[in-house]
């Protein structure tokens, strides 16, 4: 254990080195949300039932959920571009511990969705979003957030070590931004017809989208729904576990067969 502990620390910082050096994509992936948040809280906002103010509260949690989930894209892009350069395979001839790269690039992923999480919370102040929850329960809805983003970078590993290969990759994470439009991230489920509120239930997105809302006390649990969404927290800890437990063995598995 003390050896991954190692290992998986060289890699955290040969990844946030990386990531510093690619100042476009820290830039891009730190925008994006910006942007979505007052083109949606201001355009989609005016169509909605809810007041403008309502609505951008109900956005927030659902857009920091949307790019927590985003970690499948990075994680892919990041591990199939190792791969398809050789340096996974250059890795894998050293004596360290299988598990230390993968867990490397999720540990790092999770630094720079911290980091990045402070404007985008900063913007969403400026724009009417307030914390009316206590601040430990906040805390725990920053915490799920993060474990969430954790679980579904170790997702994309995996997969970015299936392609191998950086286009393959970018063509099928652009594929992941379908998530949360399938789910409670942007509008609430109630007016969905009834097989595809059952769908958009039970998504992942929509579990923690609704215990990030309860958590920051912006919105209700909605009655009547499916379990993962009347019991969000619970449900949002359960589809952690799911994705953590599928997906980490997968990838670690992946990485130290490499092309066998």
């Amino acid at each position: 254990m003390s050896t991954l502990a190692y290992d998986g620390t060289a890699m955290l910082g040969r990844q946030l080195l990386r990531m510093r050096n690619n100042p476009g994509l820290l830039i891009l992936t730190q925008t994006m949300p910006v942007s979505m948040l007052l083109f949606f809280g201001y355009v989609f906002g005016s169509a909605l039932a809810m007041p403008g103010a309502a609505y951008r509260s109900f956005l927030v949690p659902g857009l920091l959920v949307a790019t927590a989930a985003g970690g499948i894209m990075t994680g892919m892009f990041q591990a199939a571009q190792d791969t398809h350069r050789g340096v996974t395979d250059r890795f894998r001839t050293l004596p360290m511990s299988r598990a230390a790269v993968p867990l490397g690039q999720a540990a790092a992923d999770v630094v720079v969705t911290t980091v990045g999480t402070v404007p985008f919370l900063l913007v969403g102040l400026a724009v009417g979003w307030r914390i009316e929850g206590r601040p430990l329960e906040a805390a725990g809805a920053v915490g799920l957030l993060l474990l969430f983003r954790f679980a579904c970078t170790w997702a994309g590993i995996y997969l970015g070590l299936l392609t191998r290969n950086e286009e393959a990759a970018g063509q099928l994470g652009g594929a992941t931004f379908l998530l949360p439009l399938l789910s409670s991230a942007y509008i609430p489920t109630t007016g969905l017809p009834g097989w595809l509120r059952t769908v958009a239930e039970w998504n992942p997105i929509s579990a923690l989208a609704t215990a990030l809302r309860d958590l920051f006390g912006n919105a209700p649990v909605p009655g009547e729904a499916a379990w993962p969404v009347a019991h969000p927290v619970a449900g949002s800890l359960l589809w952690c576990a799911v994705l953590l437990g599928i997906f980490v063995p997968l990838a670690v598995r992946q990485y130290a067969r490499g092309e066998r």
